[in-house]
């Protein structure tokens, strides 16, 4: 059976494609996805896979965002989540006008307590608390760094800038996610930290890996590298070294370059061994537990699903791990288990994602498209797996 929704992803593929007055059979062309692949998408009988999705988007010319339905509103206002974004967008924009003489900021050591606090919060998954204490805070910690203008200062505010970033993109505002990784370049420059210049370059990498545009993505992934060079040795720059690294065979993987992907797994795998878990360096859940997680999403990437299953299934996943990451690589088990026809499996790994980050998972385009293809392939599905559905688009 096809989705009964009307607007899934295949509907707004469709609509994209008959504006730019295509037939199925010339975006299949333009876009090197198979004619069948594209005509079940379109119907509904079949989920589309990020790369599908990308190479769609390429060829319509259009952002990602507009053929997965990002930012889903309706979800957002029912949850109180719409109102959160308007706030940190203007806080966000006045960044360059110094001191705010109606801001009494705290101390520069509270806020870096607490800019650390909402790295962790957004690590928990908890993204309305985190979104709500934003705009304050980049407030306040904007006034302190031009009194202030100490490194410290300007790492802070660019900390906080980094939490902007992961709550826009989260939600799906991609937009406004762009505003928050230039404000952290602003920062970072002003602390002249290179360390945050090259996850910034990171985090720039994976905005084009979403946008489907993997050759800006690897470039920005080795302007990173060359930051990271100017930085001291020491754990630190191998942290954020193994997770560019990281990142790269992700880009890798999703533009079918399976060597190059293997190769940057490898590096990083290296790298983690040295470094061991390293979860609170800047927040990127980086080591060994990492690289495994990675290298499960890359075989999802290249279409290697039972080898991202079977591979899944030999990892340990450590006590404490942040919830964030499990979630979203229980997702990506889940799409891999679709794919392979383990529905039940599948459906379990979903619900695991949702018990723990339930804001993550419902607002994840992954998971949407991977409930879309259990529920095309189940005959007959039992209450929870329509429940499930209705949390997702109610």
């Amino acid at each position: 059976m096809p989705q009964p929704i009307e607007e899934h992803t295949g509907a707004r593929i469709a609509t994209a494609r008959k504006r730019r007055r295509l037939t199925q059979r010339e975006l299949a062309n333009k876009s090197n996805v198979s004619y069948s692949t594209l005509t079940k998408v379109e119907q509904g009988y079949l989920p589309a896979s990020p790369s599908v999705i990308g190479a769609l988007a390429r060829a319509l010319s259009v952002p990602t965002t507009e053929l997965t339905g990002q930012p889903y509103l309706e979800e957002l206002q029912q949850d109180q989540l719409d109102g959160l974004i308007n706030p940190v967008r203007e806080a966000l924009n006045v960044y360059d006008l110094g001191p705010d003489p109606d801001v009494a900021p705290r101390a520069l050591d509270d806020l870096a307590e607490k800019a650390d606090e909402l790295c962790a919060l957004v690590r928990e998954t908890n993204i309305k608390q985190a979104a709500a204490e934003l705009p304050p805070l980049i407030c306040e910690a904007t006034t302190v760094a031009h009194i202030d203008g100490t490194t410290r200062a300007w790492q802070t505010l660019a900390s906080i800038y980094r939490t902007a970033y992961d709550v826009s993109t989260k939600l799906g505002f991609i937009d406004l996610s762009a505003i928050a990784l230039d404000r952290l370049e602003w920062a970072a420059q002003r602390a002249s930290d290179p360390v945050l210049g090259g996850m910034r370059q990171y985090l720039r990498a994976l905005a084009y890996l979403r946008a489907s545009d993997y050759r800006t993505g690897k470039r920005l992934v080795r302007l990173g590298m060359s930051t990271l060079e100017q930085a001291e040795p020491g754990r630190e720059r191998d942290v954020l070294t193994g997770q560019l690294h990281l990142g790269a065979a992700v880009l890798a993987g999703r533009d079918k370059d399976g060597d190059t992907a293997n190769e940057h797994l490898a590096e990083a795998g290296r790298i983690a061994d040295r470094t061991g878990p390293a979860e609170r360096v800047h927040w990127l859940s980086f080591g060994p537990t990492n690289v495994g997680v990675h290298r499960v999403s890359v075989l999802a990437e290249l279409d290697e699903y039972g080898e991202a299953v079977e591979t899944a299934k030999d990892m340990t996943m450590p006590d404490g791990w942040p919830p964030s990451r499990l979630a979203h690589h229980y997702a990506e088990v889940a799409r891999a288990q679709m794919w392979t026809g383990r529905t039940d499996a599948a459906f379990k790994n979903l619900l695991e994602a949702r018990k723990l980050a339930p804001q993550q998972t419902r607002y994840h385009p992954t998971v949407r498209e991977t409930y879309a293809g259990l529920e095309s392939a189940r005959r007959r599905m039992p209450e929870d797996f329509l429940n499930y559905g209705s949390w997702l688009s109610a």
